[in-house]
Formats: structure tokens, sequence, C-alpha cells
């Protein structure tokens, strides 16, 4: 597994600082000293171990879960072909969509466009049956979203199901489990999902490098007179021009993805679902945000029945 070295702090805080975010607000207050901490260190001393696993049925009728891919492995950067030879014909890829959103990976965490290339590696191979989306995340950036939603459509049009299990499901990882045929909830104790909507967090570092004798100038050409307005209006403190021109669009498109992909389930009438709302397994199974309360293997189980299906239509 390779990833950009050198330039992952510049992308990382480049997103955080000037990114719009389908986002928990506690997660967002979060991304704020994670901001702080790139900037006052030089390098990370851990990372999050992240894995895929393969699923698959034994003759017993239990499911058998392994280890496929660990990043901590340094073999499995040397090795060739495709991951998933080795699996059985029939498995399930279960792939992780934990943590906060970013398109690109860090050296804390994948971006979704490896995960999508982990999915489409799935995709293509003879071995894997279905998948599951072992999801536990609050959100993150808008434009982590479309990758995971591209290979997500690619493998159902191709006829392997795809299964959402998750914890967190909300904003942004709430949209990409809405894409799947079918959402469970791992537990009925902490799993949440819904915060349908959009924000956007704006640092105005102006006054404080007043105080130290810094003047700002922004030349704009005579030509140019509507560049950068929503911005330049918000750090004034007026945001009607950024709530209309970009964050309202976003919402909505979010709002009429999630109601095509739900369509028939959803209850679209409830108060406040569409509109940032959260909710515990229970009520958003009776709300149709998901469709089943389960256990950590049942996403596995309906995605393995849900293939075998498949086979025989």
């Amino acid at each position: 597994m390779t990833r950009l070295a050198g330039n992952w702090q510049f992308l990382l805080m480049s997103q955080l600082l000037k990114g719009k975010f389908f986002l928990r607000p506690e997660i967002a207050l979060g991304l704020g000293a994670q901001a702080a901490d790139i900037l006052n260190r030089t390098e990370r001393n851990s990372r999050e171990r992240r894995s895929i696993r393969l699923a698959s049925v034994a003759p017993s009728g239990l499911v058998r879960s392994s280890l496929l891919f660990d990043e901590d492995d340094d073999e499995a950067e040397e090795e060739t072909g495709s991951p998933y030879d080795g699996a059985p014909e029939g498995s399930v890829a279960i792939i992780p969509v934990k943590g906060n959103m970013l398109k690109y990976g860090t050296m804390c965490e994948y971006g979704t466009r490896e995960i999508a290339s982990f999915m489409r590696d799935a995709v293509a191979h003879k071995n894997i049956a279905a998948i599951v989306l072992d999801v536990d995340s609050g959100g993150g950036a808008v434009d982590a979203v479309a990758p995971l939603v591209d290979v997500i459509r690619m493998a159902k049009a191709a006829g392997k199901p795809v299964v959402a299990s998750v914890d967190m499901a909300c904003s942004a990882a709430y949209w990409v489990a809405s894409e799947s045929d079918y959402i469970v909830a791992d537990n009925g104790i902490s799993a949440e999902v819904g915060s349908i909507g959009v924000m956007m967090s704006l640092v105005n570092m102006k006054a404080y490098y007043e105080e130290k004798g810094i003047t700002f100038h922004h030349i704009y050409s005579s030509e140019s007179s509507e560049k950068n307005k929503p911005f330049q209006l918000a750090m004034e403190g007026k945001y009607e021009l950024i709530r209309e021109e970009e964050l309202d669009p976003l919402a909505r498109g979010f709002q009429q993805a999630v109601k095509a992909n739900r369509a028939g389930k959803l209850n679209t009438q409830a108060k406040g679902i569409l509109n940032g709302k959260t909710y515990f397994a229970d009520e958003a199974q009776a709300l149709g945000l998901i469709d089943r309360v389960g256990t950590g293997t049942t996403a596995v189980e309906i995605a393995i029945a849900k293939s075998h299906a498949k086979q025989f239509i």
C-alpha cells in the first residue's frame, strides 16, 4: 500500500481550514485540535490501524471472518496481484469507513479515494460476491462523498450487493450508507444515524495579526466583482450569500440523494429528519433511515443471502 509522502499535512490542513463539511458539530470542534496538532508537530508517532477483512459462511452456517490486509504489515506493500486472490469463492469483503471522512489519505487514516480503490478491486474480483461497509463515522468533507458513491453504484450495477453495517453513520457517512442496498445498525445501544445537513466553519485571524502590525490588502480586477464575494462577506459576519450560494445547494442535494436512495422507506414527513436531526437505532428503523437493528455479523449474513439470491435471478 503506498501513500503520498511529504504533502499529506498540506492536504489535510487545506481541507480542515477551508473545506465544506457534512459533519456532526462536536466532531467539527475536534478537528480544531487536530489542525493545531499538525501545525505544532513535524511527524506522527502513531497511526490508527486500518484493515480490510473477508467473511465467508462455513458449512455449519457460522460466519467466518479473517484479516485480509493490515496497513502495518510491511510485507503487504510488496505483494503482487490482487489481495483478494486468496479469498474463497463467494466471500464478502468488509471495507472500513471510519473516522473523519476526507477525500485524500493522510498518515492518520485512509481517504475515501483509497477506500474506493479497495472496493473497486473487490467489485472486479470473481471471488468476492458482496461488500459490507463497516461504517463508524460522524461525517466529513463534502468532496469525500463522491468517490464512495460512485464505487457503490458500480458494485450494484455489477450485481454485487452492498450492505452497510453502521454504529455511527451521520452526515457524509449516512449519505454513503444510504447508497447501499440495505442498512443495518450493528447494535441497539450506541448506533446513531442521520444528521442530514451541511455546515461550514471559518476562522478570521485578521484582528490577531493586525495587533502585530500586519496589514491585509485584497486587490481584485475590475472584471472580478463577484470573485470570492460570499467568502469575503462571511468574514465580515454577513452569512446570507455564502448560505444561499454554497451551503443551501449542497444541503438540497444531500436531501434529494437520501430521498431517492431510501424511496418507499423513509418517512420524509418526520420533523427534522432531512434537516440535521440524529436518531438512535430503534427510532431510525421506525423512520426508515435504516432497515434493521442487528449485531456485528448481521450485515455479513444479509450480504451473503443477497448475493446467493442474485445467483438465482
